[in-house]
């Protein structure tokens, strides 16, 4: 079957690599018919993420349609049709029991690699290291799902792809941002990063109850595309973003600040962009933090930071003092998938069309020019989904 493949820093390349099988009674084969490159495939493109190996599949946002299940799959059969998460989990240890899926006490074969640099392990995820559990990813023909009487969700009316597809993780996560921030009637919410995962961050906070949404980004198409879901929008190159807040809010700050930026943030003074980057580079630090620096500098006394961008390992500069002496809240993880893929599976049949975040449809082939362009914003690009077949 065809897989695109990381082949080192900067290179994937599409493959003919072999066709997954049931290893336990809890799998499940699922032919791939959508799949998209998500913003944190990116810091695996970029290297920033260790234990891959040459040749690894990449892909944790897909769905299909099943075509195999191992005997102690009793809710799923071949011809189902449906959307995985992201995170693979057994559905039965003490985390998976308290709905925090992605920090799953068993699906992660590799758990002693995280451990090294975590303290303790989270799930393990689709197409996302060997520290995270080396399984083959979904931008592929087939995918082998672990704990499928647990994970994926069937589809059983006629919704396209598209509009179903990103229950698989960024809907949910954008969703899970905003859920954490306790949005409560006459809330200003400011959303770092206007890439897909911010732009659901805003559109769920206004859904959630949010007086106003700011959406803070560089890029004029992915502010736009935040503007229409009903955000204020800033861009950081134009404004200075923390007097800008301070004006919206008379002086006291957003009650919330979601950081969907993560590990790879652009600063726009040259001087602090390029320390980061340097030490980034000189792998004196794995994260750019800038985002989160100012989201906990810009929050109000007692508010609360929502963390879902990605970050890998360690950051500098933290303003410890910030965060400490104004009382500040910070929540975060990896999205918990399977508790939101119902309830917002619902609000899709009600009317709710996630697909407003896709500006590009292309081949599996055309993968490695996919991300090039998805990672230089050539083209206006803000999703991508791929067609394996």
């Amino acid at each position: 079957m065809k897989a695109n493949c990381w082949m080192g820093r900067n290179k994937v390349e599409v493959l003919d690599v072999p066709e997954p099988g049931i290893l336990n009674p809890r799998d499940a084969v699922v032919r791939v018919t959508s799949t998209a490159i998500c913003g944190s495939d990116l810091h695996l493109y970029d290297g920033y993420i260790p234990t891959m190996r040459k040749g690894d599949v990449l892909g944790h946002e897909f769905m299909g349609e099943v075509v195999e299940v191992g005997p102690g799959v009793a809710n799923l059969r071949p011809g189902d049709r449906v959307v995985v998460p992201f995170p693979i989990a057994c559905g039965a240890c003490l985390a998976c029991e308290h709905g925090m899926y992605s920090l799953c006490e068993n699906s992660n074969p590799n758990a002693g690699l995280a451990e090294k640099m975590m303290g303790h392990s989270p799930a393990g995820i689709f197409g996302y290291s060997h520290m995270l559990g080396g399984y083959p990813g979904g931008q592929a023909q087939y995918a082998r799902v672990p704990f499928a009487d647990i994970g994926p969700i069937k589809i059983d009316d006629d919704l396209p792809d598209e509009k179903v597809l990103f229950l698989s993780d960024i809907l949910p996560t954008g969703w899970m941002g905003a859920e954490m921030c306790d949005i409560k009637p006459g809330d200003v919410i400011a959303v770092w990063g206007a890439g897909p995962v911010g732009q659901f961050a805003a559109a769920a906070a206004l859904q959630l109850g949010a007086e106003q949404v700011v959406s803070i980004d560089r890029f004029p198409y992915r502010l736009e595309i935040a503007g229409r879901a009903g955000a204020l929008t800033l861009n950081y190159e134009e404004v200075d973003v923390l007097d800008a807040l301070r004006d919206i809010t008379a002086g006291r700050g957003p009650d919330a600040c979601i950081d969907a930026v993560g590990m790879e943030a652009h600063y726009p003074v040259a001087a602090v962009q390029a320390y980061d980057r340097a030490k980034q580079a000189a792998r004196l630090e794995t994260d750019r933090p800038h985002a989160l620096r100012e989201a906990i500098m810009a929050c109000r006394n007692g508010g609360i930071v929502s963390v879902i961008g990605v970050y890998g390992g360690f950051v500098d500069k933290f303003p410890m003092g910030s965060f400490m002496n104004r009382s500040l809240t910070m929540r975060t993880g990896q999205c918990h998938v399977q508790r939101y893929m119902k309830p917002l599976l619902d609000r899709i049949r009600e009317g709710f069309d996630p697909s407003f975040v896709i500006t590009h449809h292309m081949r599996l082939e055309d993968a490695p020019r996919a991300f090039e362009m998805f990672k230089n914003k050539e083209h206006y690009c803000n999703k991508v989904v791929l067609s394996p077949w």
